[in-house]
């Protein structure tokens, strides 16, 4: 199965957070799925750290690449069909980050590991 990271469980994975739950623990440690993370997190994540909002122990760039490699993540790429799927999506959710990542679920037919449960009253299979 394929699985999308919300941001904050990308995070919570590669420090190993008790705020992860056993479904998302047990989804990410099954071998036979697949973990990605969205560019659309990737640049959240740039935004915040560049903010002072998210130290990081090393550059940026190469944090990220280091942690997710270590952990076997793969990178999900933005592209037309994800975008196209906005447009479609109601207004419950402010966060366009958020909104983004619920289009590449959508479209590359993948589960959302996310803790926010306004992500749930959207059209796409989620799981926390």
């Amino acid at each position: 199965m394929r699985c999308l990271l919300d941001t904050c469980t990308f995070l919570w994975i590669i420090v190993g957070a008790k705020e992860l739950s056993p479904a998302a623990k047990e989804r990410f440690t099954n071998p036979g799925n697949e973990m990605l993370l969205s560019v659309v997190s990737i640049w959240e994540l740039s935004i915040k750290h560049a903010l002072g909002k998210l130290p990081l122990p090393s550059p940026m760039d190469r944090f990220l690449v280091e942690q997710r490699e270590r952990h076997g993540i793969s990178v999900l790429p933005l592209d037309e069909g994800a975008v196209l799927h906005l447009h479609k999506l109601p207004r419950l959710h402010r966060d366009p980050f958020d909104r983004m990542l619920i289009c590449q679920a959508i479209e590359h037919d993948c589960l959302l590991l996310t803790p926010d449960p306004l992500i749930t009253q959207y059209p796409v299979r989620a799981q926390w």
